[in-house]
């Protein structure tokens, strides 16, 4: 086992890092005993890790960190960095290494002060480690303000800091920022190679792991979550049923606000597994007593807690959405495979029959009207149109095909 097994799919990036640590653990060396640097290193202060969603962006750069940590004795003899073992490996990918900052957001963008902080953080010595690495998993969710921040940090790095960002395009970024990090691009892994880590990691049922990778197209994140959850399994079967329920105009009606009906539960689920817990620790840090009243001067800060609560909510519920949103496009996308006699492997199998009746009722020239009613929808609730309109409007354009 390595550092790089999670990552599904992806052998030349995993090529091109494992290269690039090897030449990073050469570099701190060189430093610690005073010798000349290799102008030649694969390895650099700034990477951009772009693919598809679930390629395993993250997956990578936390692999990469992992690696760039490792203190395998096998390293100092010529082996390549990243064993898995080593407290360095183990701990990075836990997520508890103090020189290893891995940044997520429950909410819809990052902003200038948690950069500010970030950059703070970034001009430090590694504590304990070998290098300072900031992973930014949503490097596409930064404001405007907040990427200008960062690009100061990407431009004039400390010694020993590694930016690692994560986005599901170049476009995504500010192109200062790109232009100056390495890039690598991740592809969607193959449907067995996924189906093999849920087997093998999750210890998924062999069947149950196939069906799902084939489900989502190879998306790491959602196969695991279908296989694993049942609650996944019958929101997806409900989503994959709204193609036939949208015959008159109450059917299209009611369609659409089941869908924003799922993603309102999906995301009080989360709220009430996460914010009971986290009320409770701030209450706890700023010094109030269980059921009685908070000390003075600490309103501001749980108020501050509520808005990111109530935000966080608000991504919930849209990335709800677009899941489904998602799930349809690939039904259609199904649907003119088997209208145009593709080739293409057909990834809803389980609902064969809807896709036969979509397919035999309809022209291909209607189902790519659909795709683009979807398409549309999605780009609708970007703009920030009210969900209920924009999926009211798609379930109806469903209607009209």
């Amino acid at each position: 086992m390595t550092v790089w097994d999670d990552l599904v799919g992806q052998n030349r990036v995993r090529e091109q890092l494992a290269a690039a640590a090897k030449d990073a653990d050469a570099l701190v060396t060189a430093v610690s005993d005073g010798k000349p640097l290799d102008q030649g290193s694969k390895m650099t202060h700034a990477w951009l890790f772009t693919g598809p969603p679930g390629s395993g962006r993250s997956t990578a750069a936390r692999a990469f960190a992992a690696a760039l940590q490792c203190t395998s004795p096998d390293r100092a003899l010529g082996g390549a960095p990243g064993c898995g073992f080593c407290d360095g490996c183990h701990t990075s990918l836990i997520g508890t290494h103090a020189d290893v900052q891995v940044i997520r957001t429950d909410l819809l963008s990052i902003g200038v002060k948690e950069t500010r902080d970030l950059v703070r953080r970034a001009q430090l010595s590694p504590a304990v480690g070998r290098w300072q690495v900031i992973v930014m998993e949503d490097a596409d969710r930064l404001t405007e303000g907040a990427g200008n921040v960062l690009l100061k940090a990407v431009e004039e790095p400390a010694p020993r800091t590694v930016w690692m960002l994560c986005a599901p395009s170049l476009e995504d970024v500010l192109p200062t920022i790109r232009s100056r990090c390495r890039h690598l691009t991740l592809s969607t892994p193959p449907v067995e190679a996924v189906a093999d880590v849920l087997i093998r990691r999750d210890g998924v049922d062999p069947e149950r792991a196939h069906s799902a990778a084939r489900a989502t197209q190879g998306h790491i994140g959602r196969a695991r979550r279908l296989a694993t959850d049942e609650r996944a399994r019958a929101r997806r079967a409900a989503v994959l049923k709204v193609p036939l329920r949208v015959a008159d105009v109450g059917g299209c009606l009611k369609a659409a606000q089941e869908l924003i009906d799922t993603a309102t539960d999906d995301a009080k689920q989360m709220a009430e597994e996460v914010d009971v817990k986290e009320t409770e620790d701030l209450k706890a840090a700023l010094g109030g007593v269980a059921g009685g009243r908070m000390p003075r001067g600490t309103a501001g800060a749980m108020k501050e807690l509520e808005d990111k609560q109530k935000r966080r909510k608000t991504r919930t519920q849209r990335d709800s959405l677009d899941l489904a949103l998602t799930e349809l496009t690939g039904f259609y996308r199904d649907v003119l495979a088997l209208q145009l006699g593709s080739r293409i492997a057909i990834a809803n199998v389980d609902v064969q029959d809807s896709l036969d009746r979509i397919a035999e009722s309809s022209s291909p020239a209607q189902t790519l009207r659909r795709i683009e009613s979807v398409i549309a929808c999605r780009e609708a609730m970007d703009r920030n149109v009210a969900p209920l309109l924009a999926v009211e409007a798609m379930t109806m354009a469903l209607r009209a095909g």
